[in-house]
Order: C-alpha cells, then sequence, then structure tokens
C-alpha cells in the first residue's frame, strides 16, 4: 500500500491530529532518547486500535506499542512501520472487588484513582512510571511483589484483531514478562481486585513507596528503570556472598559512575543507567554491553536485559 494510502486509511481510523510521519520519539520516553516513527498513531478508543490494526495489517506494516515510554531504549534510527501510542485511559469499577483501567492510564493514575475511592490493592505501585498496558506486559514488580498479582481478567486483541479475555492463569505472568512477549497480542484493558480500605490509610502507604524510591533511585535524572532483571539463583549460580542482584554485581565489578558518552551508571543505584540529558541510544546501550561483560568475566554470571531495546543496534 503506498503512504499516502496508509495515511488516508489510518486518519479515517483515529483522525488527521493523531496521525504524524516521521515522529521523533524520543520526547515520549523516560529516558528521552530515540529516532522518529515511520508513522506515529495516536489511540484512544478499542475501536480506533482495531482500525488501526486492520490498516497495518492490510498494508503489511510492522506495529509497535508505545505506552508511557518507561522501560525502553529506543534505536537511535528510530522505528520502522507503526508505532501506535495508546492513550486510551477509562478506569471503570464494574462491580464492588474489581477495577478495569484500559491499557494507556498511568499506573500513578490508577493508584490516585483507587485510593481516592478508598480501593485498597494498588497503593503500593505509586511512583511506578509507564501505563497499565506496560505493566501488564512486563509484569511489573516492586517490593517483591508482580504486578500481575493482582490481576484478575485481562482483555487481549491479536494482530488479526481477534479479541479474547484471559485469566490470570492464561496471561503466563512470569518474572519481568507474561504472554503477550511471546504472542504479539496487545492488552486493551485489565481487571484488578480490590477491598475496601480507608482513604488515609492507603495514602500513607503511597507515600511510604514514594520515599523508598526517592531514597533508592536516581529519579532526578532521566532513566528507564532498570536496566537488568536480578539473576535467578535457581539457573545462575551466584558467587559466595553476592547478593542475587543485578545492582550489586555491577557496583562490585566497580561501575558505578562508569560512563560511554552521556549515558552513566548511577552512583545511587547501579541497576540505573541514567542520562545527563547529552546520552544517545548507542550510548545506552554501549554501556549496557559493558557492564553486562564486566559482570560475566569477574563473576561468571551473565546479566538479562530488563529494559527493551527497540529497533537497530
Amino acid at each position: 500500500m503506498p503512504a499516502a494510502a496508509l495515511r488516508s486509511r489510518l486518519v479515517e481510523c483515529v483522525g488527521e491530529a493523531s496521525v504524524s510521519a516521521g515522529a521523533p520519539l524520543g520526547p515520549l520516553t523516560t529516558f528521552g532518547v530515540g529516532g522518529p516513527a515511520d508513522w506515529l498513531v495516536t489511540i484512544k478508543t478499542e475501536e480506533e486500535l482495531l482500525g488501526v490494526l486492520a490498516a497495518c495489517r492490510e498494508a503489511s506494516v510492522p506495529v509497535t506499542v508505545l505506552g508511557g515510554g518507561s522501560n525502553v531504549v529506543i534505536s537511535d534510527d528510530g522505528l520502522r512501520g507503526a508505532v501506535l501510542r495508546l492513550q486510551m485511559t477509562r478506569i471503570v469499577q464494574p462491580d464492588a472487588g474489581h477495577v478495569r483501567a484500559e491499557a494507556g492510564v498511568t499506573m500513578n493514575g490508577l493508584v490516585r484513582w483507587t485510593i481516592g475511592r478508598g480501593l485498597a490493592a494498588l497503593e503500593a505501585w505509586a511512583g511506578t512510571p509507564g501505563t497499565v498496558g506496560g505493566a501488564i506486559y512486563g509484569n511489573a514488580h516492586y517490593g517483591g511483589r508482580n504486578i500481575g498479582d493482582l490481576v484478575e481478567t485481562v482483555s487481549l486483541v491479536s494482530s488479526d484483531g481477534t479479541i479474547s479475555r484471559v485469566s490470570r492463569q492464561q496471561m503466563e505472568f512470569a518474572y519481568d514478562t507474561s504472554r503477550l512477549k511471546s504472542t504479539g497480542e496487545i492488552a486493551i484493558w485489565a481487571e484488578f481486585a480490590v477491598t475496601p480500605a480507608a482513604p488515609e490509610t492507603l495514602r500513607l502507604a503511597a507515600r511510604g513507596s514514594l520515599a523508598f524510591r526517592k531514597g533508592t533511585q536516581p529519579l532526578a535524572f532521566p532513566s528507564a528503570g532498570c536496566m537488568f532483571q536480578n539473576p535467578d539463583p535457581v539457573r545462575d549460580v551466584i558467587p559466595e556472598g553476592v547478593p542475587a542482584s543485578a545492582g550489586a554485581l555491577i557496583d562490585r565489578a566497580g561501575l558505578k559512575g562508569h560512563r560511554v558518552g552521556g549515558a552513566m551508571i548511577s552512583p545511587v543505584h547501579a541497576n540505573f543507567f541514567v542520562s545527563d540529558g547529552n546520552a544517545t541510544a548507542s550510548d545506552i546501550h554501549a554501556l549496557a554491553e559493558r557492564a553486562r561483560t564486566a559482570v560475566r568475566e569477574q563473576f561468571g554470571v551473565v546479566l538479562r536485559d530488563e529494559i527493551i531495546f527497540l529497533g537497530s543496534f
């Protein structure tokens, strides 16, 4: 399908203002790096999502989904095909024990919504960057818990436009992953189990979470969260006396403060890689590979990415 025809189809689905050619993606990510998208399409409803997926399918155009832009590093060359920016932001309470949030709802927005209505479950996730869709995709974790533990049902759409509702068990949640990473399905909404609680009690828990993050994470600099997954004690041989922690391994490898270009391993938390405002995606990737190599050579542990690198590196 010619570019003009594809643009026309996309505009039919979402409107002229929601379709951009060659749009820069860096400003849409928490790291602030990355080149342009061939097509950037902003999607606000389930119907728009289904229409855009159909248009891209007909044109044989690859699709990448971008939520809040956290936990990703986009190549300096950008992304080919269509980048779908989900801004589906409806939250409803279908019954007393559940809250349903669309994929584009920010995690912080969902936390505020539930606290304001005296609904407990998500208050400890205050300060979590990104969106519900991204959290479901990677089974976001905090304080020893996974977001998947709180999920009851997820609505998904496959690349052929088929919509399905699946249970927590069918989502195949595991550390930093879900079935979405293998199937290519896109989350439309997720339903969470909640219970009544006093809003002030929930606010105290949320403030505790925010304070912990502020004291342990380099929030003053652009980053994408933890760079690497923590080692798995079952399949990784961890040296005696070393915590099963990616940050601890990078720290003990002597790499805190190490730099490549404008990217640096944070002196605050060695599993956070930050930008001084001038980093490129290539700088971040090169620094990650340097840390991976140093940890493997010194401790025999191979660090696995938690951050997703999108595009060509």
